[in-house]
C-alpha cells in the first residue's frame, strides 16, 4: 500500500505542505487579475488538493522503475513522460472546474487570468510532479532500508534460537554419557544401585524434558533440577558427594534459560569430585542484588589437577546461550584456585 495514503499523519502532513502552494497560487492570480482573493480561492484550493493526490501517484512510478535497476534515461524518459501527461490533465480538469464555478456564478473575470497564466501553470504542474516523484523515491529508499532492517533483524532472532536450540540439544548426550557410565559401573558391583540410578535417570529426564521445552524457568526450579542431577551422581559416589544451596527467597523466582546449571554442576563432579579421594561439596550460591542475579558454583579439586584443563564444553556451552539470550548484559567468569574452582554467572534478574 502507498506508505502516505497508509498513514493519517503523513497523509495531514503532505497535504498541510501543499497549502503554502495553494497561497502562492491564489495570490498570482490575485495580482495578475485585480481579482477578490476569496474568487481565486474557489479556483485554486480545490485544483491544488486534487493534484496532491494525483502527484502521489508518482510512488507507483518510482516503484517501477526504480534507480538502481533502471538506468538513468529510463528513470527520466518516464518520469517526465508522467510528469507531462499529469500536468495536461491537470489544466483539463481546471477548465471543467472554470466552467463549473462560471456557472454557479461564483467567478467573473478568473477565467480570462486563467487563458493568460496557462503556460505558467502548466510548468508549475510539471515542476511540482518532478518534485512529488524525487520525494517518493527518498521515501522508497527509507522504506526499502527499514524493510532490510526489520528482515536483518528478524533473520538475527532466527539465528538466535536456532543456535540455543543447537546448545540445549548438546547437553542431554553429554549427561547421558555420564549416566551411563556410572550405571554400567554399578551394574557388576552393586546392581540395586544400578537400579536406582536408572529410576533416578528416568525422573530426571522427565523433568528435564519438561523444563527444557520452555524459554525461561525460575530459578528455583533450576536448583531443583540440579539437585536431582546430584542425587544420580550420588548413587555412584556415596558420601564423597554432597550438595549445599545457598539460594535467596528473591532469586528463586527470577527467570533464568532451562538447563543452565547442569553443565557447571556436572563440571563440578567429573573435574572436581571425582579426582578426590575424600569428595567434596558442590556449593551453589544465589543472590539478587537490585537488578542483577549473581549464580557462583564452587567445588573442591585436587591441587595436583590444577594444571589441567578439560575440554571445556560445558562452560563453553553456557557462556554462549548466555551471549546469545542476554547478549553484553550477562558474564560468565572463572576463578580456578589450586584447591577449589568457582563459576559465577551473572544475567539479568527478569521476573517476566
Amino acid at each position: 500500500m502507498h506508505p502516505i495514503l497508509a498513514d493519517g499523519r503523513r497523509l495531514l502532513l503532505y497535504l498541510g505542505a501543499w497549502l503554502p502552494l495553494s497561497g502562492i497560487l491564489i495570490a498570482i492570480f490575485a495580482f495578475e487579475g485585480a481579482l477578490p482573493w476569496s474568487e481565486v480561492a474557489f479556483l485554486a484550493v480545490p485544483l491544488d488538493v486534487g493534484y496532491a493526490f494525483v502527484c502521489l501517484g508518482t510512488f507507483y512510478i518510482c516503484r517501477a522503475a526504480p534507480l538502481h535497476t533502471s538506468g538513468i534515461a529510463k528513470v527520466a524518459g518516464t518520469q517526465l513522460g508522467a510528469a507531462v501527461l499529469s500536468s495536461t490533465l491537470w489544466l483539463l480538469v481546471a477548465r471543467a472546474w472554470l466552467g463549473v464555478l462560471r456557472d454557479a456564478g461564483l467567478v467573473k473575470d478568473a477565467p480570462a487570468v486563467f487563458s493568460r497564466l496557462q503556460p505558467f501553470l502548466f510548468g508549475r504542474g510539471l515542476l511540482l510532479f518532478l518534485i512529488a516523484a524525487l520525494m517518493h523515491y527518498l521515501l522508497v529508499a527509507f522504506e526499502d532500508s527499514r524493510r532490510a532492517e526489520t528482515q536483518a533483524l528478524e533473520y538475527m532472532v532466527l539465528s538466535r534460537e536456532a543456535e540455543l536450540k543447537t546448545l540445549r540439544a548438546q547437553l542431554h548426550p553429554h549427561f547421558l554419557f555420564n549416566s551411563l557410565n556410572s550405571v554400567v559401573a554399578l551394574i557388576k558391583n552393586d546392581p540395586e544401585g544400578a537400579r536406582r540410578t536408572c529410576v533416578m535417570l528416568a525422573d530426571f529426564l522427565r523433568m528435564s524434558l519438561s523444563l527444557g521445552a520452555r524459554d525461561s524457568i525460575p530459578l528455583g526450579d533450576e536448583v531443583a533440577l540440579a539437585e536431582s542431577l546430584l542425587s544420580i551422581e550420588k548413587v555412584r559416589f556415596g558420601s564423597r558427594l554432597s550438595f549445599e544451596a545457598r539460594v535467596d527467597e528473591g532469586a528463586r523466582p527470577c527467570l533464568v534459560p532451562p538447563l543452565l546449571l547442569q553443565p557447571l554442576v556436572e563440571n563440578a563432579v567429573t573435574h572436581g569430585i571425582a579426582h578426590l579421594l575424600d569428595g567434596g561439596c558442590v556449593r551453589l550460591q544465589a543472590a539478587r542484588h537490585r537488578e542483577a542475579l549473581r549464580i557462583t558454583v564452587t567445588n573442591p579439586r585436587d591441587p595436583e589437577m590444577a594444571g589441567r584443563n578439560g575440554v571445556g564444553l560445558g562452560l563453553d556451552n553456557v557462556r554462549r546461550r548466555l551471549a546469545a539470550v542476554y547478549g553484553e548484559e550477562a558474564r560468565l567468569s572463572v576463578r580456578a584456585a589450586p584447591d577449589a574452582f568457582h563459576v559465577e554467572l551473572e544475567l539479568p534478574a527478569s521476573l517476566s
